[in-house]
């Protein structure tokens, strides 16, 4: 097996599909199969793009967020909707990555075009039980979502999400 490489081009060609895509999102699986006991993969997202509240379920995971280019806000929430609490990450730091404990609600939100991120969690992935999504979260689509997803861009700790 070749090495697999992250350079620039393979970047450039990741946040070109997230640009062009209605979702304003695209991800490259580093891992060989969703079967791997260690998922690796890059999410490139812009701002606009709506990454539904959930927490990784049964048995619960834990996530690793790395910067590699732009900017995302990492937010976790309680039960209700409430910022618990708030990080931003950046390629070039100050902080460059954050970990999100096992079972906790959760969201990423882009803060800067060409945000992308190298995320890491334990596998094998598992479509029907990888993602619990949050009750007071609305689904992907909607007007409320993308409400959602601009005040998840400037929410801070403490302050409670209502529709």
């Amino acid at each position: 097996m070749p090495i697999t490489r992250i350079d620039d081009t393979r970047l450039d060609a990741l946040r070109g599909e997230a640009r062009d895509r209605d979702r304003l999102r695209a991800n490259d699986n580093l891992h060989p199969e969703l079967t791997d006991p260690v998922q690796r993969m890059l999410n490139a997202f812009e701002p606009g793009t709506y990454v539904r509240p959930h927490r990784h379920g049964s048995p619960p995971k834990w996530e690793l967020f790395l910067a590699l280019s732009g900017a995302a806000a990492c937010l976790t929430f309680d039960d209700s909707g409430m910022v618990t609490e708030r990080c931003e990450i950046r390629a070039g730091g100050p902080l460059y990555g954050a970990e999100i404990p096992a079972g906790t609600w959760h969201s990423l939100a882009a803060l800067a075009p060409g945000t992308v991120l190298f995320e890491i969690k334990p596998g094998p992935y598992a479509p029907l039980t990888d993602k619990d999504f949050a009750d007071w979260a609305p689904e992907e689509g909607g007007a409320e979502a993308a409400a959602l997803e601009a005040w998840m861009r400037g929410a801070e700790e403490g302050e409670r999400w209502s529709r």
